[in-house]
């Protein structure tokens, strides 16, 4: 599922990354990677907050739209 329509509060496993190269390196450079074990804080309005390796990350909702987890 995608991670802008993840549970709250809630470990998730980042399961897949649909997007160019480029934001795929932007994204692995701040710890948002294949296997990654993220929490979603929020998920209101047009960012999605979530917790990864001990760092918030809010993501803009078509960056988040993008990012499966399971």
């Amino acid at each position: 599922m995608p991670i802008t329509i993840a549970p709250i509060n809630q470990e998730l496993r980042v399961v897949r990354i649909s997007t160019d190269p480029k934001e795929i390196s932007h994204l692995a450079a701040l710890g948002l990677v294949k296997d990654a074990i993220v929490t979603v804080l929020s998920s209101q309005g047009g960012a999605v907050v979530i917790l990864v390796k001990g760092s918030r990350l809010a993501l803009d909702r078509h960056t988040a739209s993008k990012i499966f987890v399971a």
